[in-house]
């Protein structure tokens, strides 16, 4: 697109390029490095980061919600790519979200889901804003936005001791972006249904990539909150070194106080 030309990072897929690169490398290497010692605390850094991705999404939130007015009244697609911008360079910002965790040797979270979702976004919105950021590309980062400003709220908001028990709605978060991808991929075919001058390659492509996060998702909600047995239940239930011979330790007991009582008659 001729209206992006000359903007930083988009003349050229090189830099985009090498800094996935570099991300992959860095967890590579951080981890090996991390390895033999303890893990740094971070916590100033940890809110000073996410009171500003917070404060970023906050504001993409607030341009791309007043997109669709200003283009139901003829308001210039320049203004929709120059948000856009700061969409995609926010996903490069969002690398460090995994430095940290390597930091601070939080290997659990580094998962695939993670980096897939990471590494991709960065790459794909190269691409969208070099050749179709328009109107129809707002809706996305328009949920993407408010999720964050929600999610990394909850992130720093955890990086305090103090706060972490009035931290309950983690669950209700992975279900919002749930929502978020799904609701992406409606939006996208309405638009292959329904052509409006959107390259329908592109909306089969965003459709398709909306799925893998939407069953990735899926997996890692059904792994992280699916209903462990209640710390009750499990105290109940014997253990199985108390079976023996196909009895619990409870029957030899009391056959064993019968025999006792015999004895004593």
């Amino acid at each position: 697109d001729t209206r992006v030309r000359g903007w930083f990072l988009l003349d050229s897929y090189l830099p985009t390029f090498f800094l996935t690169g570099a991300y992959l490398l860095c967890i590579w290497l951080g981890n090996k490095f991390m390895k033999n010692r303890p893990p740094f605390s971070l916590r100033p850094h940890l809110i000073v980061y996410n009171l500003g991705i917070t404060l970023l999404s906050f504001y993409m939130l607030i341009e791309v919600s007043a997109l669709p007015c200003s283009m139901a009244g003829g308001g210039d697609q320049g203004t929709v790519a120059k948000v856009l911008w700061w969409y995609y360079f926010s996903k490069v910002i969002e690398f460090m979200d995994t430095i940290f965790f390597v930091l601070r040797k939080k290997s659990s979270q580094i998962t695939f889901l993670h980096v897939y979702h990471h590494a991709t976004m960065f790459n794909i919105w190269w691409c969208v804003l070099n050749w179709i950021p328009c109107g129809q590309s707002f809706f996305g980062p328009t949920l993407n936005s408010f999720i964050h400003v929600l999610m990394y709220s909850y992130y720093g908001l955890s990086v305090i001791p103090s706060m972490r028990k009035y931290l309950w709605w983690k669950k209700y978060l992975t279900q919002a972006q749930l929502i978020q991808f799904l609701l992406t991929i409606v939006h996208t075919l309405s638009a292959a249904v329904k052509p409006c001058g959107f390259p329908f390659g592109c909306l089969m492509f965003q459709s398709s990539y909306m799925a893998t996060l939407v069953i990735l998702f899926i997996n890692f909600y059904i792994k992280t909150y699916r209903k462990a047995p209640s710390r009750t239940a499990v105290k109940e239930t014997p253990a199985t070194t108390e079976i023996k011979n196909g009895f619990h330790k409870d029957y030899f007991a009391a056959a064993n106080g019968l025999q006792n009582n015999k004895k004593a008659q």
